[in-house]
C-alpha cells in the first residue's frame, strides 16, 4: 500500500476520534472557504487533505463506518484512482442531483444523530437546504465547530500575496463608479448596508487584483458597503500605505481580515443589510443581530460584472488576439515536434504557458492546463502530474485546454490536434463536436432567455448522432478576473432563475464535448460575447461574436458531415483568425496559421 493511501486512512481515523469527541454522528467537509471560491487556498483544501481526491469540487462524508466523496461526471475516473486503497468510496453525483450526499445522510443516520460541518465555509443557502433535509429525517445540523483545526497539525498559513490596483486603461470604469452602481441597487432593494464576501465581487468592485488563489487574480477578503462608508477586511500587509491612501479618497477603509463578524455583530438595530444567501457563508450572517433585517439577493455586482463595457470587450479582443498568437507559436512547435522529439503531457503546459509569457499583457495561466493524449483526453478535467503521466507519441488525439490571465482579460480555449494516423470514428466525432460548437455560435435569441434554454442548441446536433456529454456546454468568464464566472451557465440541467438571463455584454463559452472512456476525448472550446442582434416586431434579441482566435485543426473534420452552410461558418471564422494573427507572427508560426487557415 502507497504511503498517501495510509495517510489517508489515518487522517479519516483522525477525522472520527476528533468527531466522537464532539459527540458527531457524521462529518460534511465541502469544497469551499468563507468566500465559497471554486479554486481554494491550501489552508481551506480540508477534503483534498482529508480524501486524496484532488479534483476542483467535490464532497466529502465521514461517518464512524463510511466515508465518501460525491463527484460529478467530470471527476469520476480521476477519483476512482485517487480514492482507491483508500477506505473512502466514490460516489458518483449524476446531472440534476442537488445534494445526494444530504439524502444519502438522511437515509442512513438514525433519528437524533447528530451531523457537523464547518458554518464558515457553508453558504446560507446550502445550510438552510442541509439542516431542512436532515431535520425531516430527525437528524441535527450543527455548524458552529471546525473539526478540521482538531487534527491537521500541519495545515498550511493563509496567502500573503501583495494586492494591486487594475488601472486605466484596462479598469475602464472607475471605483467610485463602481460603488455608486452598487450603492443604487441597495437602495432600491431597500438596505443600508451590504456584505459581500465573494472575492471575484470584490475584485471588481474595487479595481484591485491580487493573488491569494492560484489561476485567479483575487485576494482574500470581505467587505460591508454602507451608504456613505466603505470597510474592506483584509491582512493589512497585503495593502501599501500609497495604495490605503488611495482608497481612502474614495471612502474606502482597510480593516484586518477577522474584524468582519465584529462588523456585522455591530450592525445598528432596525438597519437592512443586503446578502447573497447562495454566496456568504452562515458563520458569518450568524454574527448578524436578530434586530438587523436581512435582504437576500443576489450580489449586484453579479450582474454588473457580467455585462462587460464596450471598452472592456474591445480590450478582450486584443488579449484574444495575443493569446492566439502565442497559440500559433506553440502550435507550429507542437506540429513539428509530435513523434521527432520526446514530448510528455507535462511539456504541453511548459511550452504553452511560455508562448503566453512572451506576449504583452500576460499575467499568468487561468487555469491548470488540460493536456489529455488519447484515454486521457476522456478524462474531462484530467490533470497530468509527474507521478502520473503520458507520453505523447504514436497515434492518436490530443486534448489541450488551457487559458491565460491578461491585465485586458482572461482566455479559455481548448482545441483537439492529430497525432500520427487518425481514424474515421475520430473524424466522426470530432465533426459532431464542431456541429455543436457551430449550432450555437450561429445562433440569435432573444435578450433575457435564460441561459440554460439554449443549452439544447449545441447539443442537438449531437443527440441526432446519439452521443451526448456530462458537463455544461458553457459558464461566463471574468474580465481579467476569474474564467469561471457566473450568473449565466449554460446546461440543462443548471438553474434557470431571472439572475442567469442572457445580457449584452456577457462573455460565455461554448464547449460542447464526447468522451469515449479508455479511448479518446474531444471538446472544442471557443469564448463568445453576447450582442445585440437587430430588434423585430418581436422584439430585442442577441447574437453571438466569437472572441478566440485560433484554428480549429481541419485534419480532424470529415467533411461529408457538414453542411455548406456550417463549411461556410468555418471558413469565415479561419479568414477572421488569420487577418487578426498575420500580423501578430512570423516564421514557423506564420507558416502554421496560414496552413490551418486554408479553406475546406
Amino acid at each position: 500500500m502507497s504511503d498517501i493511501r495510509q495517510t489517508i486512512q489515518q487522517r479519516v481515523s483522525d477525522l472520527r476520534a476528533a468527531m466522537s469527541r464532539n459527540q458527531f454522528d457524521a462529518w460534511i467537509i465541502p469544497s469551499a472557504d468563507p468566500h465559497l471560491s471554486e479554486y481554494l487556498p491550501d489552508y481551506w483544501q480540508g477534503r483534498k487533505w482529508a480524501s486524496g481526491f484532488t479534483g476542483s469540487v467535490g464532497t466529502l462524508v465521514v461517518t464512524d463506518d463510511f466515508a465518501g466523496v460525491w463527484v460529478d461526471g467530470r471527476y469520476w475516473e480521476q477519483a476512482e484512482a485517487q480514492l482507491a486503497g483508500t477506505g473512502v468510496k466514490l460516489m458518483k453525483l449524476l446531472s440534476g442531483q442537488a445534494q445526494p450526499h444530504v439524502d444519502w445522510l438522511a437515509a442512513h443516520l438514525k433519528h437524533g444523530a447528530r451531523a457537523g460541518a464547518d458554518g464558515d465555509v457553508l453558504s446560507v443557502a446550502s445550510a438552510r437546504a442541509t439542516a431542512s433535509a436532515l431535520q425531516a429525517s430527525g437528524v441535527k445540523l450543527e455548524t458552529a465547530k471546525d473539526l478540521l483545526s482538531e487534527i491537521w497539525s500541519d495545515r498550511p498559513a493563509l496567502p500573503q500575496a501583495a494586492i494591486y490596483e487594475h488601472v486605466a486603461p484596462y479598469a475602464a470604469v472607475s471605483r467610485a463608479a463602481k460603488l455608486a452602481q452598487v450603492r443604487e441597487a441597495m437602495q432600491a432593494a431597500g438596505a443600508q448596508w451590504h456584505f459581500i464576501s465573494t472575492l471575484d465581487d470584490l475584485a471588481w468592485i474595487f479595481n484591485l487584483r491580487g493573488a491569494d488563489v492560484d489561476y485567479n487574480p483575487v485576494f482574500l477578503a470581505h467587505a460591508l458597503i454602507g451608504a456613505d462608508k466603505v470597510t474592506l477586511f483584509i491582512d493589512e500587509r497585503k495593502v501599501s500605505p500609497e495604495l490605503q491612501a488611495t482608497l481612502a479618497q474614495d471612502g474606502v477603509e482597510i480593516a484586518a481580515y477577522d474584524q468582519a463578524t465584529a462588523a456585522l455583530a455591530a450592525l445598528p438595530a432596525g438597519c437592512a443589510t443586503l446578502i447573497d444567501p447562495a454566496r456568504t457563508t452562515l458563520g458569518l450572517i450568524n454574527a448578524i443581530p436578530a434586530s438587523v433585517r436581512l435582504i437576500e439577493k443576489l450580489n449586484p455586482s453579479q450582474l454588473f460584472k457580467s455585462r462587460k463595457t464596450d471598452a472592456e470587450i474591445a480590450h478582450v479582443r486584443e488579449a484574444m488576439a495575443q493569446d492566439g498568437a502565442a497559440l500559433c507559436e506553440f502550435f507550429s512547435w507542437l506540429d513539428g515536434a509530435l513523434n521527432k522529439e520526446h514530448i510528455t503531457e507535462l511539456d504541453i503546459d511548459t511550452r504553452i504557458t511560455a508562448a503566453r509569457a512572451r506576449r504583452p499583457g500576460f499575467v499568468s495561466a487561468s487555469f491548470g492546463t488540460i493536456a489529455g493524449f488519447n484515454q486521457n483526453g476522456a478524462l474531462p478535467h484530467y490533470h497530468a502530474t509527474p507521478e502520473a503521466h503520458s507520453t505523447i507519441q504514436g497515434d492518436g488525439l490530443l486534448l489541450i485546454d488551457s487559458g491565460g490571465q491578461y491585465t485586458g482579460g482572461t482566455t479559455d480555449i481548448t482545441r483537439v490536434v492529430p497525432v500520427g494516423k487518425i481514424t474515421a470514428d475520430h473524424r466522426r466525432d470530432f465533426t459532431t463536436v464542431l456541429k455543436g460548437v457551430i449550432a450555437l455560435s450561429r445562433a440569435r435569441f432573444p435578450v433575457a432567455i435564460r441561459a440554460a434554454m439554449i443549452d439544447a442548441i449545441a447539443r442537438a446536433p449531437m443527440w441526432a448522432e446519439g452521443v451526448d456529454y456530462n458537463h455544461g456546454t458553457g459558464h461566463g468568464v471574468g474580465y481579467f478576473l476569474n474564467v469561471h464566472e457566473g450568473p449565466q451557465s449554460i446546461g440543462y440541467f443548471r438553474e434557470a432563475g431571472p439572475d442567469t438571463a442572457m445580457q449584452q455584454g456577457m462573455i460565455t463559452s461554448i464547449e460542447p464535448g464526447v468522451y469515449r472512456p479508455g479511448r479518446w476525448g474531444i471538446r472544442i472550446e471557443n469564448l463568445v460575447v453576447n450582442q445585440a442582434a437587430p430588434t423585430t416586431e418581436f422584439g430585442d434579441f442577441l447574437e453571438f461574436e466569437t472572441l478566440t482566435l485560433c484554428p480549429i485543426d481541419t485534419r480532424c473534420i470529415e467533411r461529408s458531415q457538414l453542411t455548406q452552410t456550417e463549411a461556410d461558418w468555418l471558413n469565415q471564422y479561419h479568414q477572421t483568425v488569420r487577418a487578426r494573427l498575420q500580423p501578430l507572427v512570423s516564421g514557423d508560426a506564420l507558416t502554421w496559421l496560414i496552413e490551418r487557415t486554408e479553406a475546406i
